[in-house]
């Protein structure tokens, strides 16, 4: 019989008027790895913040290793030997990993950085991580910051660790080299519990399965007696369909045509280096790369928000039959043309909708300033809303509703939502999914799919591989700023595109 680790009985919290968890009940075993599963704003964040000590329950009790305990802080978690690696990492860039895993511990005495180095590398050594201790945070790949607050609890004595999606900038080679030292810590008694998105991850890596619903824990399943259906409906409450369906492409046009594309940054580094594509109409290019290898300046400069030094994009306009030069035309006169950029960056309400504004008014913006009159014209815009909320069921008290007060996951949709209801020619869709649950994923796909039936040349930018390989008719993968190689989704692998994420010059362009 397994030794509970943490065990919550009832435990209740709530913000105003929103309840996030009710009387949840749950136990997470020594050695073993629970996956805790839920739709946006179930409540799994918010439960694991408790554990942690970012937030304090209104109601229940928490029991470590049978007794009860308070944490009101993470200083009180880490006593208890409770480590949270968030989805942000919270490092110095400038500090290397060794000073990073040390700052902030009160030690005897002066910091001996060369005694740390030593003690990090006799965790690194017993569960096979790699690390440098003297490298540079600023230096190092998503995977190795990753590693690095891993061992950060590790050294601080964590032997119960929460992981907040934990694989979300990683390639599937990086993934299972985390999944192989994860397995490693279980099997060396420590509890580990995992907040994902993913249920392919979510089968191949965890023992149990806790899954929460609008804030209630529904239940735990043992993972090697389920499937993925399964898990869909205790997490949505009905049977959901997982198959994205991928129509063959129809009355294909070439749409927008990139030649040997050059962009710098403003610190001078190359940041895309002779890039060439073609996105066509009718169907779904599909851009792969590690987080940060230039998809996202990319698509600025389709849209004319970023510099281009060197290279051409040409529209090929299916009004007028002429193609159009997009490097010498404003942003504005771009998304006229029907050239529509959706980006969900990983700060939704940096970018793209004002947090005080309702919903209604966010679809606005992107209409004032077609506006004719002083007194703006509300209707169309209350409508798209209304659509918006009925069509991706945004979970929401209303059309009024600022739109800061929704969980991220829902000022995605509208996000979405609001560049597709401009009827657009080419639809760059970059993330549409970021940290979606099952459900409102397959509802995004379905809308990229009509977008593509409708004639919509469709460009997406994805994270999870298994995603893109069922849904795109073409992947291109970006590493580096390069194009390293364009496949054909219908007989593409992700090892294969895996090993193409991770090259950094250009491979076999069939594009």
């Amino acid at each position: 019989m397994k030794k509970a680790a943490i065990e919550l009985k009832n435990i209740t919290k709530t913000f105003g008027s929103v309840v996030a968890n009710k009387n949840v009940n749950l136990t997470v075993n020594r050695g073993e790895i629970l996956s805790i599963l839920g739709e946006n704003g179930s409540g799994k964040t918010t439960l694991m913040n408790m554990i942690s000590g970012i937030y304090f329950p209104d109601e229940g009790q928490i029991f470590v290793d049978g007794e009860e305990v308070v944490i009101r802080s993470p200083k009180d978690a880490f006593d208890l030997k409770i480590g949270m690696i968030h989805q942000h990492f919270k490092l110095v860039d400038v500090f290397s990993a060794a000073e990073n895993i040390i700052l902030g511990l009160n030690e005897e005495g002066k910091y001996d950085i060369k005694k740390a180095e030593k003690s990090i590398k006799e965790i690194a050594d017993k569960y096979s991580f790699e690390v440098e201790p003297a490298k540079k945070i600023h230096e190092m790949s998503v995977s190795e910051k990753q590693t690095v607050e891993i061992i950060k609890v590790l050294y601080r004595g964590a032997d119960i660790l929460i992981l907040d999606e934990p694989t979300a900038v990683l390639t599937p080679q990086e993934a299972q080299k985390l999944f192989a030292v994860l397995r490693r810590m279980r099997d060396d008694g420590k509890a580990i519990i995992i907040i994902t998105h993913k249920l392919h991850e979510v089968l191949s890596l965890s023992d149990r399965v806790a899954v929460l619903r609008k804030g209630e824990y529904i239940g735990t399943v043992e993972t090697a007696k389920t499937n993925e259906a399964e898990l869909t409906e205790m997490m949505v409450g009905k049977k959901i369909s997982l198959n994205i369906e991928r129509s063959e492409p129809e009355n294909v046009e070439d749409r927008l045509i990139v030649n040997d594309l050059e962009c710098i940054s403003r610190e001078g580094v190359k940041v895309l280096d002779d890039i060439t594509f073609t996105a066509r109409s009718g169907e779904i290019l599909g851009i792969a790369g590690i987080a940060g290898s230039g998809q996202r300046e990319l698509l600025e400069a389709i849209a004319g928000l970023q510099q281009v030094q060197f290279g051409e994009i040409s529209y090929n306009n299916p009004k007028t039959k002429q193609v159009e030069n997009l490097r010498n035309k404003t942003p504005m006169q771009i998304r006229e043309l029907g050239v529509r950029l959706s980006f969900v960056p990983e700060d939704r309400l940096g970018m793209g909708l004002v947090g005080n504004m309702d919903i209604i008014d966010n679809m606005m913006l992107r209409s004032y300033r077609k506006g004719k009159s002083v007194f703006l014209e509300r209707k169309a815009p209350k409508d798209l809303a209304q659509h918006i909320i009925e069509d991706l069921e945004v979970v929401t008290p209303g059309a009024t509703t600022p739109v800061r007060r929704l969980s991220g996951g829902n000022v995605q949709k509208v996000l979405v939502g609001r560049e597709i209801a401009a009827s657009p020619t080419v639809l760059m869709a970059a993330y549409p999914v970021r940290g979606l649950d099952i459900n409102s994923s397959y509802t995004i796909y379905n809308l990229l799919n009509e977008q593509k039936k409708k004639g919509v040349a469709v460009i997406f930018v994805g994270e999870d591989l298994d995603v893109l390989i069922e849904l795109c008719d073409r992947i291109m993968v970006i590493g580096s700023g390069r194009i390293t190689g364009i496949v054909d989704g219908r007989t593409a692998t992700k090892e294969e595109i895996g090993l193409l994420m991770t090259k950094s010059s250009g491979g076999e362009n069939n594009g």
